[in-house]
């Protein structure tokens, strides 16, 4: 053996063989070699749809077209079909061209589309079987008009012919209805026996699944108001089996327009039905767990959220603590185990009326409760849920530990659409996570709303920055000692599309947390640095630099590559990062700002007293400028001052003078304020009272001011 893969001809030709066999077990090769030759195109169409990205369910439908050209209408063999199907996914195709998790429910859709293009091409060969045989009544009954004397069905050799080999069963009756005559194919549909069918009448072959219509037709047949009529209908065999059928019934009439006879032509749909409803569980529920999976629960949802004035119901959202590390670290195999017995657990939390469980994917499950007292009934299925959790899990010897976090939505019907109120879970749910874990919280429209705008913030920020939505306005930094401008403090703004401007408290958390914070960071410095550069660098520009960029490896290189393009002195630039990112820092983070500092670049440390550092600790910091929090300041405004405030603006300047810092303060508001911080020591100010951020035209404006 060679191991080498087959080629792209060979894997269908096997395919197509494998498929033969399974129609004709038992069959000589030279039958089983024929029926391949036959079966290959629809074999390579099959194997291409389950190889494809996009599933293509038109071959799967062809498949099921070829069946029934190649001779093999028989209901099994679409099963047999579909066995075949599954085998060679999982088998030739599983490990090597596809996901297995993805190849399966493609071949549950193409298997769908098979079953789906066998019943098309079955009924499209039940209509010409249909056609053949009213053309020979039709003939039989034109001789009889003529004079022929016997009955309709002795009467015409070529309607006996068509009638005896014809695939669909027919009976024909007589006007009250009793079954007169049965072809073959009729008798095997009830197990060989003519004689269940022989001399009775059809209204005695009721089904309790029959449709008040089914009868309402046959009534109007035998009056002779309905020529014909069309149902689904099931029969009872005389082994108690369950036959369902599409049933198609004419009337036949004589010379004189009196009815004489039904015409009946019946398809055995059973194996079909059987089949769709295999398929439907597949399509429905969760191959690993048994329990409903999304389309499912979503389609309960849609119910329950629509279910008229004065219904109500409750959904809680289960997501998993921790579940991504024990896949991590003991294996998918494992955590499979895990979730199966979650499910076991939750099924058994769910068995009341209205109540349903369903597994959403991952290590996401949902409860649905629709009965009565909804209100109550969701707490109390919350309660139930985490009280089932709270019990280890033994999986190979191991107790693992189960934690969840759940989302509870409870309202009424006709509010909100399901797609709404399974969003509301979710955020929900993570909201709980958020806050630890292991709790179920309650949904809270303002929260939602909330975390909506941030999610859709999230999703528009990378295009944001390709599109040149940012902007930056600039806020002077003026020296206290005369009033004039000495530097800018550069703030980046978010033009959205949508919403307007947007504040850097919006949008920069979620930067930082997706990582756009490094490119959005990186772009503000080269436009701010080039913004100084037209000022003639003789006003220093202020950046913000987040604790997320001190890790980015490219900080010191793009920031001396920046400065270096827009031909600025490195003593133009002052980064400011906030006291809470320096706070105990390691000097793994603190090497780049050493770095930036002995390049000549000012580093500020911003909103200084808000992170209760370790004072003794402002020695070992590359920092040049302390920029004082405005909470501090806010109480300079009164007059008389606030003695507290007053004594912590001292203390910190003393402090910086003994460091040989400057100190900036924020929030200078009135010019009062402003005198008091510059006889207490302090170098710069920045506030409304000077100027709120703005283009960069006004610090021009305002640096010419101070110029004249």
């Amino acid at each position: 053996m060679t191991g080498a893969q087959d080629s792209p001809t060979d894997g269908p030709d096997r395919f197509a063989t494998a498929w033969s066999r399974a129609l004709l077990p038992g069959a000589p090769p030279e039958a089983v070699r024929a029926l391949g030759e036959r079966l290959l195109p629809a074999a390579r169409g099959l194997r291409d749809a389950l190889r494809a990205r996009i599933t293509d369910t038109a071959a799967g439908a062809e498949a099921g077209a070829a069946l029934v050209r190649a001779g093999h209408a028989e209901p099994e063999a679409v099963g047999r079909t579909l066995e075949c199907l599954d085998s060679h996914a999982a088998c030739c195709l599983g490990d090597r061209d596809t996901d297995p998790a993805v190849l399966r429910p493609r071949a549950v859709r193409i298997g769908a589309a098979l079953a789906s293009g066998f019943a098309g091409a079955l009924r499209d060969r039940t209509v010409t079987d249909q056609r053949a045989v009213a053309r020979a009544a039709l003939g039989a009954q034109a001789q009889l008009n003529e004079g022929a004397t016997q009955a309709l069905h002795e009467s015409e050799a070529r309607f006996r012919a068509v009638f005896e080999g014809a695939a669909t069963g027919i009976w024909i009756a007589g006007p009250d209805s009793t079954i007169l005559q049965v072809n073959g194919a009729m008798t095997r549909m009830f197990g060989g026996n003519a004689e269940a069918l022989l001399g009775r009448r059809l209204t005695e072959l009721t089904h309790p699944e029959d449709g008040a219509q089914v009868w309402r037709l046959h009534d109007e047949l035998v009056r002779g108001t309905r020529e014909h009529y069309r149902v689904d209908k099931a029969f009872t065999r005389p082994d108690g089996t369950v036959l369902w059928t599409n049933l198609t019934v004419s009337l036949l009439r004589d010379a004189d327009g009196r009815p004489q006879y039904q015409l009946a032509l019946m398809e055995d749909t059973t194996e079909r039905r059987l089949l769709n409803l295999r398929l439907r569980y597949e399509a429905t529920h969760d191959a690993l767990t048994g329990l409903p999976n999304r389309t499912l629960f979503f389609e309960r949802l849609e119910k329950a959220v629509a279910a008229g004035h004065g219904k109500r119901f409750g959904l809680c959202y289960l997501d998993l603590d921790g579940f991504k590390t024990v896949n991590d670290s003991l294996g998918h195999q494992t955590g499979d185990r895990l979730l199966v017995e979650v499910a076991d657990r939750l099924q058994a939390c769910a068995t009341g009326p209205g109540e349903m469980v369903a597994r959403l994917g991952g290590d996401e499950f949902v409860a649905l409760t629709t009965g009565l007292g909804v209100e109550r009934g969701v707490d109390e299925l919350a309660e139930r849920i985490m009280n089932a959790l709270a019990t280890p899990v033994r999986v190979d010897g191991r107790e693992l530990t189960v934690r969840g976090s759940v989302g509870i939505v409870e309202g009424a019907a006709g509010e909100r659409g399901a797609a709404e109120v399974l969003r509301s879970a979710d955020i929900t749910m993570y909201r709980a996570k958020s806050a630890g874990g292991n709790r179920f919280e309650f949904a809270d429209p303002e929260a939602d709303a909330r975390a909506i705008s941030r999610h859709r913030l999230t999703n528009a920020l990378p295009a944001a920055l390709d599109n040149g939505e940012f902007f930056i306005e600039y806020q002077p930094l003026v020296r206290l000692e005369d009033g004039s401008v000495g530097g800018a403090e550069a703030l980046v703004r978010w033009l959205h599309p949508q919403q307007g401007v947007v504040g850097p408290d919006h949008f920069i958390p979620l930067a930082e947390r997706t990582g756009l914070i490094v490119p959005l960071g990186r772009w503000v410095l080269e436009q701010a640095v080039r913004q100084a550069r037209e000022w003639n660098g003789a006003t220093r520009v202020n950046v913000n630099l987040s604790p997320c960029q001190l890790t980015d490896p490219g900080l010191v290189r793009d920031t001396a590559r920046i400065l270096e393009d827009a031909g600025l002195p490195p003593q133009a630039l002052c980064l400011e990062i906030t006291e809470s990112a320096l706070v105990g820092a390691e000097d793994e983070v603190l090497r780049p700002l050493r770095t930036l500092c002995e390049m000549g670049v000012d580093i500020a440390l911003d909103d200084f007293g808000t992170g209760y550092s370790n004072l003794a600790g402002l020695r070992r910091l590359p920092v040049s400028e302390l920029k004082l929090d405005r909470s501090f300041t806010r109480g300079i405004r009164t007059s008389p001052a606030d003695p507290v405030d007053v004594k912590i603006v001292e203390g910190v300047v003393r402090l910086a003078r003994t460091l040989g810092l400057s100190v900036t303060v924020e929030g200078v508001e009135t010019a009062a304020q402003a005198e008091r911080l510059r006889k207490l020591g302090c170098d710069t100010a920045q506030g409304w009272y000077y100027a709120r951020p703005g283009p960069p035209e006004r610090l021009h404006q305002l640096a010419l001011a101070d110029a004249c």
